[in-house]
């Protein structure tokens, strides 16, 4: 059997043209790294026979789809996968409000206890009525933030204040939707830092990292994601705790590690590609919190700093770390000459958007 071929697999829906190009250039630089062919999108009737290195758009779901693309671990492909829709989301990470109504197939109450410690306050429903149940007790202890689960980069969140935000916010969610994906209820941070502790592995190269991410306002005056700013170590978790960091930081990492072990205890997770956002902020009782928000087992928003990270070890044997940072910029904007160009253009949901990355060596002696 021929050596593998590097092929994106977008998700039936489509990805936007600027999720797109990202993909595609990292798609190119992880067959580099892998010594293979990049052959683009995936296209049925052309890439038949053969075994292909795959890079998901999206975490892949069922063992099933994993067989349909001859994916038999994680050298197989740039990314997660998981048993059931609800376990590639956020929608893990707090229990179901306790009489819940609705439980999915799969759904783990011993990883919501394994996590106690590690996340922050808040509930998972698959049914609206549950949502409003779970909403009502966590408005006792003060204002709450509405996350549907799908959502990027902060979009679609809501804080709520009352019953009555509450009800209307709920009245604005898809049923159909909360029933497959779940809709999550957490308590509302103020002065929040959100940290980034994951990691990386492509052709039997490993990283891991930590970092903080970036707010930046889109092109119509709303906060979101505007890039990370990330410190990459060669190997495993245990190699960047050796690392002297700052405390907080440090927190971040242990809960995330944490958070990954119950994972892949209690999901059957398969993920060559880990990213856990970590929350550090006041709660409404005025103490300091800290745990993790979300998962991402696929592409994601720090993917490019991983690769050309990836590229830098690879191309220095000696080079145990690096900083790399990711940059998402509304309107007109001019990268530095030291970054790489991963995307400019305009596009209708968005407006004008660039994107680049940047890595300089990292001496941690």
């Amino acid at each position: 059997m021929k050596a593998h071929d590097g092929v994106l697999l977008l998700p039936e829906a489509g990805i936007s043209n600027h999720e797109l190009a990202v993909h595609r250039v990292l798609g190119e630089k992880i067959a580099r790294l892998l010594g293979i062919e990049f052959l683009g999108e995936h296209d049925p009737q052309r890439h038949v026979g053969g075994r292909y290195y795959w890079l998901p758009s999206e975490t892949l779901i069922g063992t099933q789809r994993r067989m349909e693309l001859g994916i038999k671990g994680q050298e197989d492909f740039f990314g997660g996968a998981v048993e059931q829709p609800f376990m590639a989301t956020k929608a893990i990470s707090h229990p179901l409000c306790e009489g819940s109504r609705h439980m999915p197939a799969g759904w783990s109450q011993e990883f919501a206890t394994q996590v106690a410690e590690a996340i922050l306050g808040g509930y998972t429903a698959f049914d609206l009525q549950d949502a409003r149940r779970a909403g009502e007790r966590l408005l006792e202890q003060g204002t709450l933030r509405l996350k549907p689960v799908r959502g990027k980069a902060g979009r679609g969140q809501q804080v709520i204040r009352s019953h009555e935000e509450l009800a209307a916010a709920l009245t604005e969610q898809d049923a159909s939707e909360v029933a497959t994906w779940g809709l999550v209820l957490e308590e509302n941070l103020s002065e929040v830092v959100t940290y980034s502790v994951g990691q990386a592995h492509v052709g039997g190269l490993l990283l891991s990292y930590y970092g903080s991410q970036r707010l930046t306002c889109d092109n119509a005056g709303q906060e979101v994601y505007g890039g990370s700013d990330l410190t990459l170590v060669r190997g495993d978790y245990a190699e960047l705790m050796r690392l002297d960091m700052p405390e907080p930081i440090r927190l971040a990492v242990s809960r995330a590690q944490r958070y990954e072990q119950a994972a892949l205890q209690a999901f059957g997770l398969q993920a060559s590609r880990r990213n856990y956002d970590v929350a550090q902020g006041i709660d409404n009782q005025g103490q300091q919190r800290c745990g993790v928000l979300e998962q991402s087992w696929r592409v994601g928003g720090a993917s490019a700093a991983e690769i050309l990270a990836i590229e830098a070890f690879s191309a220095d044997p000696q080079l145990s770390s690096v900083r790399a940072s990711t940059y998402e910029c509304y309107g007109e904007s001019l990268p530095p000459d030291d970054a790489v160009q991963l995307y400019k253009g305009s596009e209708p949901e968005v407006g004008l958007l660039g994107k680049y990355v940047r890595v300089e060596t990292h001496d941690i002696s």
